[in-house]
């Protein structure tokens, strides 16, 4: 038989007993060891903090992630032109989007004006900038030098005024013929507030129009299917009261192509993109009119 070499201990049983060690199971055979091992394995020297929520938990889990929400959203510029006969509130409808404002018995536009304002949509943000024309024969000639590279354009008529439907059907031939590919365009009845409609397009501060009869004089259904037979966005606006304004420039903006959008991007109108939301005003009248250049134009 053999001898039992000094210092040697026959080896401790196979663990037996269930331990929990951070949250992982072991065995030991706690009662076959000498009393003070069990007193050793008896204390709570080990961490039983539960770790397992950190790798049991989905990578699109909102607790586990990092907030998305607060990236930046891209940013696309856009060049709108609006496009009408005179005195049909083309400046009103701008002014009403970009400073949610109305004046009456403003002057003409002379020239044109220049604005931007953003639209925020869900995915991005479009950064209108606005080419107000005027709508003065006169000033005819000069509209292809502002809706040149257009992503979009407003032509805009008069519900009182059939005439006025008229010169809007001659521009949107012309931004079909001679515009860029894919300009979305929005044919806008404006004036609501004098129509029969006038209580959906009643004010702000609850008041209808100044005129209690139906001045209309275009029906919406001949416009509507003019619009849709040309593939036109269609709207029925009042600028007095804001009914449908916002409505126009955010189809608009969820309107306009991708391919287009990517074109766009940081692109400016020239310098003038740096002036921000103030109103700039491009005197072609000569200075005759120069007066006028401090004016709101209607």
């Amino acid at each position: 038989m053999l001898k039992k070499p000094p210092g040697w201990n026959p080896p401790l049983p196979l663990p037996t007993s269930p331990q929990l060690y951070c949250n992982s199971t072991y065995f030991t055979d706690v009662a076959s060891l000498s009393p003070p091992l069990q007193a050793t394995f008896n204390k709570p020297f080990y961490s039983t903090i539960d770790i397992s929520p950190a790798f049991n938990s989905s990578p699109s889990d909102p607790a586990t992630m990092a907030d998305s929400t607060n990236a930046p959203k891209p940013s696309s510029s856009v060049k709108l032109v609006l496009l009408g006969e005179a005195a049909v509130g083309k400046s009103s409808l701008v002014l009403r989007f970009v400073n949610n404002d109305f004046q009456e018995n403003k002057e003409p536009t002379i020239g044109a004006a220049f604005l931007t304002q953003k639209c925020n949509l869900p995915t991005r943000t479009i950064k209108f900038e606005i080419w107000d024309t005027a709508g003065q024969e006169r000033f005819a000639s000069l509209a292809p030098m502002y809706y040149r590279n257009a992503q979009a354009a407003l032509v805009v008529y008069d519900l009182t005024k059939p005439t006025s439907l008229i010169k809007a059907k001659h521009w949107v031939a012309e931004l079909q013929r001679q515009a860029s590919p894919g300009i979305v365009i929005a044919l806008v009845g404006n004036k609501l507030d004098l129509t029969g409609d006038s209580s959906s397009a009643a004010g702000a501060d609850g008041e209808e129009g100044d005129d209690s009869g139906d001045a209309r004089k275009v029906p919406t259904e001949e416009a509507q299917a003019y619009a849709e037979e040309e593939s036109l966005l269609f709207f029925e606006t009042s600028a007095k009261s804001g009914h449908n304004v916002t409505e126009v420039f955010t189809a608009i903006a969820n309107a306009i192509p991708e391919t287009s959008l990517k074109s766009a991007r940081g692109a400016g109108a020239s310098n003038a993109a740096s002036r921000g939301s103030e109103e700039q005003r491009v005197n072609l009248g000569g200075p005759k009119d120069a007066g006028a250049k401090d004016s709101c134009a209607c």
